[in-house]
């Protein structure tokens, strides 16, 4: 098991943080997937928003892993909540402890802001079986598919 540590990532790590949320898209939208340099464009805007926290996961102080919360305001959720719009960890280092580590400074940022929850959309099923179970496994509960429209 690799010594996990983490850091916020900072604007300069758009680049690092691009190449993981880059990876998730392929992986779960294959050719339908943004070039890496719009991807980087937006990691960019996003880690300059101040309502946004990212996170690096690192194994042996190798970058292995990326989390992205949102702050959202909702009635339903009693104000300010947590969203993690991207979590991914290299398929190489998975099922070593990264991804859960990313959920408890997920947990720990949302004590430290006052948030009442954390809310995270899990990819389409039955494919996605194996990323279901694991947030079922870290505490979180279906509440329901989300549904998205462009605009």
């Amino acid at each position: 098991m690799p010594v996990i540590s983490t850091r916020r990532a900072e604007v300069t790590d758009a680049g690092t943080v691009a190449r993981f949320v880059y990876a998730l898209q392929v992986e779960l939208l294959g050719r339908m997937a943004p070039g890496i340099e719009i991807v980087t464009q937006s990691a960019a805007t996003v880690l300059a928003d101040v309502s946004v926290v990212a996170v690096i996961a690192c194994g042996d102080n190798e970058p292995v892993g990326v989390m992205v919360l949102n702050e959202c305001t909702a009635i339903y959720a009693g104000g300010k909540f947590g969203e993690i719009s991207e979590l991914y960890v290299r398929p190489d280092m998975r099922s070593q402890g990264i991804a859960p580590h990313l959920i408890a400074v997920a947990l720990s940022e949302g004590r430290a802001r006052g948030w009442k929850r954390l809310e995270v959309g899990a990819p389409w099923q039955p494919k996605w079986k194996r990323t279901l179970d694991f947030y079922l496994r870290n505490g979180f509960e279906e509440v329901g598919p989300r549904l998205c429209r462009m605009i």
